[in-house]
């Protein structure tokens, strides 16, 4: 070796030393199936496949088509798919039926995941409460199914209510050793919130969270991943450091859903953080 090819060996060194964090691409990208809703409807396992195609290796589930959790099972499986979450309503976690957690458990979901909240029931700081002790039920339940629960949120679980912020009710009201959470960047930003800093506080608690992506305010309207004004290095790097794993990518009305999933996966899966 060269005076100059060492030189230069040892300078990148340092300089790779230096960076507070290492380099980081995502190992797999996931989807949210609310995503491509219509296109299911229309052809289940040929919109399944093209998402293998593209090069997804996650899926989440929200509805299952009237296929059996047999079926769906194995067309995952031989895609090369996995789904390790899926969103339920929650009156059905609170039925007296298990029906839901075997579903979820044959179809091998890990989390089973609460996304919704009616508006009548999160009218007051007392109706959130309510919803807190709604969400430690389902984690009882799930833990008894071998299962884990996490609750995602909106937009509005982060407009103040008589100066408190709904989400912050709920993050101490539900036991973290029952209630997980999926983090929406999206809906986060849209709530006023910096998405950066729920996941730092929740580090630890937060397992997944959904990546779409806005076009800024003040009508935030989605757009492809990359193509918006949230900033994807800082927030997956933050959101690595909280020990996030899954990453769904997601639009709730894409005009063209399988270029919106081309799009985005592409961004993502080079993008560094």
């Amino acid at each position: 070796m060269t005076r100059r090819q060492f030189l230069a060996t040892v300078g990148a060194v340092s300089f790779r030393s230096a960076l507070p964090f290492p380099v980081r691409r995502l190992d797999r990208v996931g989807l949210q199936l609310y995503t491509v809703r219509q296109l299911l409807a229309r052809d289940w396992s040929g919109t399944l496949t093209q998402i293998a195609a593209i090069g997804y290796r996650e899926v989440e589930f929200a509805g299952y088509f009237n296929r059996s959790p047999i079926e769906i099972r194995h067309l995952l499986d031989r895609l090369g798919l996995a789904a390790p979450a899926g969103h339920f309503p929650k009156e059905d976690l609170l039925a007296p039926s298990a029906a839901a957690f075997d579903v979820a458990a044959a179809i091998g979901h890990r989390w089973v995941i609460v996304a919704w909240v009616p508006p009548e029931e999160r009218a007051s700081l007392d109706g959130w409460r309510r919803i807190a002790d709604d969400l430690n039920r389902i984690g009882d339940r799930c833990r008894r199914a071998g299962l884990r629960f996490a609750y995602h949120n909106q937009d509005a679980d982060f407009i103040p209510s008589q100066g408190q912020i709904p989400y912050d009710i709920l993050l101490a009201a539900t036991d973290p050793h029952r209630v997980d959470l999926e983090i929406d960047l999206y809906w986060v930003t849209k709530g006023g919130q910096d998405p950066a800093a729920y996941l730092a506080r929740t580090a630890g608690r937060t397992r997944l969270v959904h990546v779409k992506d806005s076009a800024g305010p003040p009508a935030h309207r989605m757009v492809d991943v990359g193509q918006g004004a949230l900033d994807w290095k800082r927030l997956l790097a933050a959101a690595w450091r909280a020990g996030v794993r899954h990453y769904f990518v997601e639009h709730d009305d894409p005009a063209d859903p399988l270029s919106f999933c081309r799009t985005s996966y592409a961004y993502l899966s080079r993008l560094e953080f």
